[in-house]
């Protein structure tokens, strides 16, 4: 197998796993019944609420705790695009002339 290096990232200017955990302030779960579709709901320092969701795809192999991890990594997958954009827009106006 070959070995593929971890990039060392660049401490400013980029977003982190961690900046975007320090900004989720809250967090539910709901599993509709009779099925196995799970949904959680993250709610932003800022009110902002970002879903996600997951499904089994054989009920006899759904655990609640397995459907609410992929759903939160879902909805901070989501996070992650809109931080990116919220620090691409903050670049933009820092580079941008004044007037």
């Amino acid at each position: 197998m070959k070995h593929i290096p971890v990039p060392v990232m660049p401490t400013i200017n980029t977003v982190t796993k961690e900046g975007i955990a320090a900004k989720v302030v809250d967090e539910k779960y709901h599993v509709f019944p009779g099925t196995t579709l799970t949904v959680c709901c993250l709610t932003m320092a800022n009110g902002f609420t970002v879903t996600g969701e997951a499904a089994c795809a054989d009920p006899e192999n759904f655990k609640a705790a397995t459907g609410e991890y992929y759903a939160r990594e879902a909805a901070i997958n989501k996070i992650w695009a809109l931080e990116g954009y919220l620090l691409r827009q903050r670049l933009s106006e820092s580079e941008s002339p004044a007037g």
